[in-house]
């Protein structure tokens, strides 16, 4: 071979191992970003998105790397991922429903009797109709996933019946449906982002705040409350919600991909749900809160009664008896 030839294969093969290292490091490059307002490391919505992102680059073989990002403000991501600007949030339900009214449904006090019930319903064909609602308002409704039952806390008495609630300012998402219910028990429902709860709590702008155990505990929400009360009033959902300037540039495949690694997702999110639940109320009355335990839910519906019937006028009331007579295939 000679000295001509031997230079050129020599240059044809450094272009080709330069190309491949190219195209290897675009796929590397291709970054995902998902945002939650919650710490990562011990948090429900932190095993949802670390599972989503293991297995998401799995899948890809390192096409896609995901960045996850904690952002307490929740309308802010949200409001992100509809220009595009951010990929994927994991957000409550709050204030989705300011952006697809429907999400406001699965709000609704006492609706779900269980967390099999939640769930069920949620990821059945009743739940699925309700992202299909999200495209229309410029987002993708990617999966349903959960914070769990809230709870009321507060910081100036034991809540035993709905009497005890009666002029207590108490935090509440920007949610008409959470708020209508806690002026109807004569609370003074004062709706704020997530950001700003524990400086109000500390500042004593309001008296308590309503949140599943898990979210209690993973924010330390015991240092600035004394009372814990086990009302389960409310189931809330959580949603990852898509970009759908990202969602539309993905193959039949890559959605595929995605929706599997949202799948994965969701079953880490829930099951940090459930083992949190377990353990979060004793781990809350060792952190030195009074916990009430012995709640009757019947008194709460009864004293919501009149909220029952705006919520069926104001909402589809067709869809909020789907959701809550959904039952198991036999």
């Amino acid at each position: 071979m000679n000295m001509l030839r031997r230079q050129a294969l020599a240059l044809g093969l450094a272009t080709g191992f330069t190309a491949l290292l190219a195209a290897g490091s675009a796929r590397a490059q291709t970054e995902i970003t998902v945002q939650h307002p919650l710490p990562t490391a011990n948090s429900h919505y932190g095993a949802g998105a670390m599972a989503f992102k293991e297995s998401l680059e799995k899948a890809s073989g390192g096409k896609y790397r995901v960045t996850i990002q904690r952002n307490d403000n929740e309308r802010e991501m949200i409001e992100s991922v509809q220009i595009g600007t951010l990929d994927f949030t994991i957000t409550s339900t709050g204030p989705v429903g300011n952006f697809v009214p429907e999400v406001r449904t699965a709000d609704v006090p006492f609706l779900f009797r269980d967390y099999a019930h939640a769930r069920g319903a949620l990821d059945s064909a009743v739940g699925q109709e309700i992202l299909a609602k999200f495209p229309a308002r410029g987002l993708v409704g990617v999966i349903w996933m959960e914070n769990g039952f809230r709870h009321l806390t507060n910081s100036r008495r034991e809540v035993n019946t709905p009497a005890d609630i009666r002029g207590l300012k108490v935090r509440t998402m920007e949610n008409q449906v959470h708020m209508r219910a806690f002026s109807t028990l004569g609370a003074l429902p004062t709706p704020m982002a997530f950001s700003e709860l524990i400086p109000a709590l500390q500042q004593g702008t309001v008296d308590g705040q309503e949140n599943p155990i898990p979210v209690i505990v993973a924010n330390n929400i015991n240092q600035v409350q004394k009372y814990l009360t086990l009302t389960g009033h409310v189931y809330s959902p959580a949603l990852m919600i898509g970009s759908p300037s990202l969602w539309g540039r993905l193959s039949a495949a890559e959605k595929a991909m995605f929706m599997e690694a949202a799948r994965v997702g969701r079953d880490a999110n829930r099951a940090k749900v459930t083992a949190d639940e377990q353990s979060g109320v004793d781990e809350l009355r060792r952190r030195g809160m009074t916990v009430v335990t012995s709640v009757d839910t019947a008194q709460f519906q009864s004293a919501l009664a009149t909220a029952f019937a705006q919520y069926e006028k104001e909402l589809d009331g067709k869809l909020l008896n789907r959701l809550r007579d959904w039952k198991p295939a036999q």
